[in-house]
């Protein structure tokens, strides 16, 4: 998969304390743009299924009890 070069202006302390903390700065920005990536994405999904359901009307009260007892009954 190609990818891209960003880069990311910080305070000179903020650097300090993380890596003194051992943190891996690159790592942790790759993950957390990662993991906002699959957010967003994520996000985009449920939105498209909501405007798919939007015209489904919701089933009868006791459907579902009706429906699965049909099914027990059968066998």
């Amino acid at each position: 998969m190609p990818t891209v070069v960003i880069s990311v202006r910080i305070r000179e302390e903020v650097k300090r304390v993380l890596e003194e903390a051992g943190i891996n700065i690159s790592e942790a920005v790759r993950e957390y743009l990662e993991e906002l990536a699959w957010r967003i994405r994520v996000r985009k999904t449920i939105e498209k299924w909501d405007k798919m359901l939007e015209g489904v009307k919701p089933s009868e009260k006791g459907f579902a009890a009706r429906s699965v007892r049909e099914d027990r009954d059968s066998h």
